[in-house]
């Protein structure tokens, strides 16, 4: 139940979402003043939630910030990839499709040829609302190995549907074969807050790092400060959704 409900509020809970029901309930209402109330308020956060600038400041605020690979002085036994990469929806079936979270993959491959991390575990199943039985981690282990990594040394974790159900079975599967100072975590920044924070809760803290930035250098050229951008909306709804799946976590006792 806590799965479907908190798929579905990340669903509602929404910039654009809200802007059009706000249009919608505009639309319908026959009194005049909540008319020009309801597309007011839907106008301002058109305008506000589109600003480069004012998601992009939001943005570098929430996200765990990215580890230089210089900086890194000892070798850890285990990467934890957390699946959010692949693009199930596609086809045909005989390739991997990965979306905007690529640099999840890229950054963990070159943290294995760098020598960091000398295993990698991959962990999540199918985090759809309706399951069709595919896999991201096997995805993703099948992409690692033509990219060149043994298959002895990675490990699929492919039950999980969630970051809580992640930390747990990855907890488990680890338990006899490393400790958690010896596990480097990777996942999207704007994910890591609640993916650090799921892991902690199991007993399980490791070392974060970061992939998948959306914020960039602040700036304040005229295109940022003042033309709207759909990336910006797109921001924010990534951050919605990671707000509304921190405090679900919280409530629930997940972190």
């Amino acid at each position: 139940m806590f799965f479907v409900l908190s798929k579905t509020l990340g669903y509602l809970v929404r910039p654009l979402v809200i802007i059009v029901l706000l249009f919608v309930a505009g639309w319908i209402t026959k009194k005049s003043k909540r008319k020009k109330w309801f597309f007011g308020i839907a106008t301002f956060l058109l305008i506000f939630f589109s600003n480069e600038f004012i998601a992009n400041e939001v943005m570098n605020a929430w996200e765990i910030k990215a580890t230089p690979f210089a900086t890194i002085q000892r070798t850890y036994e285990f990467g934890i990839l957390l699946c959010g990469a692949a693009k199930t929806e596609v086809g045909p079936s005989d390739r991997v499709y990965i979306g905007s979270a690529a640099d999840r993959i890229n950054h963990t491959l070159q943290l294995y040829r760098l020598g960091v991390i000398r295993h990698i575990i991959i962990s999540g199943g199918s985090g759809r609302l309706i399951n069709n039985g595919e896999r991201e981690a096997d995805d993703l282990s099948s992409l690692l190995q033509l990219m060149g990594v043994p298959a002895e040394h990675i490990l699929v974790e492919n039950q999980s549907r969630n970051t809580h159900e992640s930390a747990v079975e990855v907890s488990k599967l680890l338990q006899s074969k490393a400790k958690p100072s010896d596990c480097l975590l990777i996942t999207s920044a704007s994910h890591m807050r609640r993916s650090i924070a799921c892991f902690s809760r199991v007993g399980w803290y490791c070392q974060p790092f970061s992939t998948d930035f959306h914020g960039h250098t602040r700036s304040f050229t005229f295109d940022v400060l003042f033309i709207p951008k759909l990336e910006a909306i797109v921001w924010w709804q990534t951050l919605f959704k990671e707000w509304t799946g921190y405090f679900a976590y919280w409530v629930t006792g997940y972190i």
